[in-house]
């Protein structure tokens, strides 16, 4: 594969990663409060929350977006436990992972500054 081809289809998950990353965090900041609640959806939201910072931390770097890894992975980390345990968050898992999406949507905002200024 030529370069020019390479980097035309980074550009496009680029753009598709940029496009997504502030709903996915914007939806796990609304769903951390159904997260410590019991009940039938509490599994799910931590589930697809789980998910979303997971994709952000495996694809982020890849194309540009490394300052959004750090606090993405910190989301993270709040959430693995009741994830593997199907469970919902304690209280202490919520205050954590609240911590982090804040840190997550100012990194993320600053790098899509950044990515808009420059064209891409």
């Amino acid at each position: 594969m030529h370069a020019d081809q390479f980097e035309t289809r980074l550009a496009i998950v680029r753009h598709r990663f940029a496009t997504t990353l502030e709903s996915k965090i914007a939806d796990a900041v609304v769903s951390a409060d159904h997260m410590s609640r019991s009940g039938n959806g509490v599994t799910k939201h931590v589930s697809e929350s789980y998910r979303h910072l997971h994709g952000i931390c495996g694809i982020g770097p890849t194309v540009g977006f490394t300052a959004t890894c750090e606090p993405a992975r910190a989301a993270e980390v709040a959430l693995i436990q009741a994830y593997r345990e199907s469970r919902g968050l304690t209280q202490t898992e919520v205050l954590s992972l609240k911590k982090a999406l804040e840190r997550l949507r100012a990194a993320a905002a600053s790098e899509l500054r950044l990515m808009y200024q420059r064209g891409g």
